[in-house]
Formats: structure tokens, C-alpha cells, sequence
């Protein structure tokens, strides 16, 4: 189910007078139901992945808290991200990795036929696996305490508001409110009421109205000047972060009107002032995820530079893996490692002044946009045919110039309103004004979402991935 469709909404009206006319285990029970059903709605056959991941990681934790012997400790944590990794491998590598080994053994001379596998990727993937295995690891660090409550247990995994897209939860903030009672006050209903009105408005409004744009200038390249490429970069930037940070919102508020409290995902990532800063302001649960998980093992900044420099660039290349099998999505990743490496001694500047603070703002904003080229072009090869256009070729074109009106017209009163919280550091600033603007404010989303639904609706583009 799409969270902008009919459909999801008549099958949310229906959990939500349940959620709150069953006892607190006959919520839980239910919400189990209605995640399966969420999921299974896309295809039925993928529960079983789900399934076995759940398993696996609930009786693997039971064995590491029920033995004090490091060694036998180590082993169940082993199997846990031993198979929770190799179904991600499975489904999600295994014909990039088998297109590149059998290149590279025609390259050798020996001349092989690539396995003929037709696998689907299943629909989030890459979010319940992260979240489950996280689990194990933070029982094995002693950081959580073990769950016996297989339907809780499930529940976790599962929960269908951030199942296939995030936020990628720790157990230590869900499994919680799962254990407790919970209640929606005037506060959440608010709360979530502002949340899923924002979040529709950057999915159908903002990002859906972007596709076609970026759709047509990443499918034409060589056809087009580099200001029409630099247009076509900037709708690609707001279509992913309207889809993603749209997806992320409503994810919230719904389950914000079901008693539960996510984590903020993004917060208003194209104010950052340094590459550092987008990373705590972009798709937050991944980037903490891949800080605590992987970063920090691998030796964090405690090392030395060189240790530091390495563990950031490996880092962010399997933060790029994560997005897609392609080596576009690696180079991504090097990209921003790099990014990182080279702006680190700049990180704790203080911007001084209000012109600086916007300098560092634009040139943040270009950085990323730069990313975003080798992110969504096909090829790495289009990717440097676009950049060295975006580089050498800077006059204005008609289709530039109509397609930055539209971002502005669809994307302007988004980035109005975040540049407002930004400015008094509150993402959340409209909720404790007087209640005409939110009227006013809410009134002008809803009326454009009504008004500018794309003839076709686009998936979410983070179920690619």
C-alpha cells in the first residue's frame, strides 16, 4: 500500500478505531495483523523473509543472553548478521556482483556465462534487516535488555508505518512503547495532524511533480546545456528529499495517532552548513545506524587522522552499497567520503553572521547536488557527461528557466516554511503559533495536493532501495 493512495487510508481509518477500542495486547496483536496484511498487500511471498529474519534474531538473542560464555556469545551474534547479510546478498547483490565477476573473467580470457537468476528485490529490504540485526548486536553489547515476547518481538520488525521505508528504529526507543500501554493525547493527534498534511504535500506536490522533470533531463543528457542539467539536478534534489522526508512524515504521524513516537528522520537537511552537517540532518537513522554499527567499530577518530579518514570513506562507500547495487551508488558514497575528509578541520567553525551562514548554506546545497548527479544517473558514464556540461556550460536556456520556475511555484512554499523553523532552530515551529496560521498553512497544502496530483502516481523512490 501506497501512504498516498485510498486505499492505505481506508485500511488506516480501520487500525485506528481499532487501536483505540482494544486492551493494550489486543493493539498489539491487531497491529501485528495489519503490518502483515500492509506488507503482503505488495506480495504476500515476501513475508516469509520477514519471518525468517524475526526468528532468527529473537532466538539469537535469547542464546546470547542465556549464556555468560563470550565465545558461544560471539556465535549466536554471528548468525544473526551472517543471515540477515546474506539475504540482503542475496536479493539485492547478487546479479551485480555475478554481472562483475563474469566481466571480469571475460576480461581474464575465460569466457563464462553469468547465472540466469530472476530475483525480485523485495520491498524494504535493506530498513527491516538494519532494524533487526541492530537488536541482536545491542543484546550481545549488554545496550538491551533481551525480548522473550515473540508477538512483541514481531511487532518490532514489522510495525507497518516505518516497515519498508524507515525510520529504521532501535529497539531500544520501540520495543518500549510496544511493551506500554499507549494513548493518543491532543498533542499527538496535533502533532501527527502536521506531520501527515506536510509529509502528502512533499510526496504529491512537491516530489511527484518534480518526476517528470528529472525523469526527461537524466534521460537526454546529451541532448541538453549544462544549465538545463544544473535544473534538472535541482528538481532531482527536491523530488528525493520531498519523496523520502515526505514518506518519513507521514510514517510519524501515523504512528503518532497510534500512541507511538518515531525518531525524526530528516531536519531541514538543505540548511546544513557543512557536509557533516547534512549527514545529522539527512535520513538521521541510517547515517546514526551506520555511525554506531560500523564507524565506531571500525575505530571511529580514536586512531589517528589516517585511521579516521579510512573508517569515514569505507563507511560512507558501504552507506552508498546500501542504496542500490550499482557503482554509481559507491561512487556516491566515496563522494561524500571524501566530502567529509576534506571539510573535516572546517566542521566546527562557527558561521559568524548571517551572510557567512548563507554562503556556507548555497555552497552545502551545490556539494550534495553534485552527489545527486552520480546518485541518480543510470551510468557513471552519464553521470560525467552531466558534470562536465554543468561545468562548462552555464547560459540560461528556456527549458532551464521554465523548469526553475516550477521547482520554485512547487517546491518554494516548502523550503519557506523550513527556512521559518530552520531560522529558530524548531522543526516543528508552526505547531506552537496561533492556530490561523496553521489554518491558513494547512488549508493552502491541502488545496494544492488537491489541485496538482500527478496524472500517474509514482512509488516511493526509497523502495528502491
Amino acid at each position: 500500500m501506497l501512504f498516498n493512495s485510498w486505499i492505505f487510508w481506508i485500511f488506516f481509518a480501520i487500525v485506528l478505531v481499532l487501536a483505540h477500542v482494544l486492551p493494550h495486547r489486543g493493539q498489539n496483536r491487531m497491529l501485528l495483523v495489519a503490518s502483515c496484511i500492509f506488507y503482503a498487500w505488495w506480495d504476500w511471498r515476501f513475508l516469509s523473509l520477514i519471518a525468517i529474519s524475526t526468528l532468527v534474531d529473537y532466538l539469537a538473542a535469547i542464546g546470547i543472553s542465556s549464556t555468560g560464555n563470550t565465545k558461544r556469545r560471539k556465535i549466536f551474534c554471528l548468525i544473526s548478521v551472517c543471515v540477515n547479510l546474506s539475504i540482503l546478498g542475496i536479493f539485492k547483490y547478487y546479479g551485480f556482483f555475478a554481472a562483475q565477476l563474469t566481466q571480469l573473467f571475460n576480461v581474464s580470457g575465460l569466457h563464462v556465462s553469468q547465472p540466469s537468476l530472476n530475483i525480485i528485490l523485495p520491498l524494504g529490504i535493506s530498513f527491516y534487516t538494519f532494524q533487526t540485526m541492530s537488536y541482536t548486536i545491542d543484546v550481545f553489547k549488554g545496550k538491551m535488555q533481551v525480548e522473550r515476547n515473540l508477538f512483541d518481538f514481531a511487532l518490532y520488525v514489522s510495525f507497518f508505518p516505518q516497515l519498508v521505508a524507515g525510520p529504521i528504529e532501535r529497539s531500544s526507543r520501540l520495543l518500549p512503547q510496544i511493551k506500554q500501554p499507549r494513548h493518543c493525547n491532543g498533542h499527538d493527534f496535533a502533532t501527527g495532524l502536521y506531520l501527515i498534511i506536510t509529509g502528502l504535500f512533499m510526496k504529491i506536490v512537491v516530489a511527484d511533480n518534480m518526476a517528470p522533470i528529472v525523469n526527461t533531463i537524466f534521460s537526454s543528457v546529451s541532448e541538453l546545456r549544462g544549465a538545463d542539467c544544473w535544473m534538472g539536478t535541482y528538481a532531482f534534489a527536491f523530488q528525493i528529499y520531498g519523496d523520502f522526508a515526505g514518506y518519513s512524515a507521514i510514517a510519524c504521524g501515523t504512528a503518532k495517532w497510534l500512541g507511538f513516537d518515531l525518531m525524526t528522520n530528516f531536519q531541514t537537511p538543505y540548511f546544513a552548513t557543512s557536509p557533516d552537517n547534512f549527514w545529522r540532518r539527512w535520513h538521521i537513522s541510517l547515517s546514526t545506524w551506520l555511525r554506531d554499527y560500523l564507524y565506531i567499530p571500525l575505530g571511529g577518530n580514536r586512531k589517528g587522522r589516517f585511521a579516521t579518514c579510512r573508517n569515514l570513506v569505507l563507511t560512507m562507500l558501504l552507506g552508498g552499497l546500501w542504496h542500490g547495487a550499482n557503482w554509481t551508488f559507491a561512487v556516491w558514497g566515496l563522494y561524500h567520503g571524501i566530502l567529509l575528509i576534506v571539510t573535516r578541520p572546517f566542521r566546527n567553525k562557527n558561521s559568524s553572521g548571517l551572510l557567512l551562514r548563507f554562503l556556507r548554506v548555497i555552497l552545502t546545497f551545490h556539494l550534495v547536488c553534485i552527489g545527486w548527479v552520480i546518485f541518480r544517473s543510470p551510468t557513471m558514464a552519464g553521470a560525467i557527461t552531466m558534470l562536465r556540461l554543468m561545468a562548462t556550460d552555464l547560459h540560461a536556456t528556456p527549458l532551464s528557466v521554465y523548469g526553475i520556475s516550477l521547482i520554485a511555484f512547487f517546491a518554494g512554499p516548502m523550503l519557506f516554511l523550513e527556512a521559518w523553523s530552520a531560522y529558530k532552530n524548531d522543526s516543528a515551529r508552526l505547531l506552537s503559533t496561533h492556530w490561523l496560521p496553521r489554518v491558513i498553512v494547512y488549508s493552502y497544502f491541502t488545496l494544492m495536493i488537491m489541485l496538482f496530483q500527478p496524472e500517474t502516481s509514482n512509488a516511493f523512490l526509497y523502495f528502491r532501495f
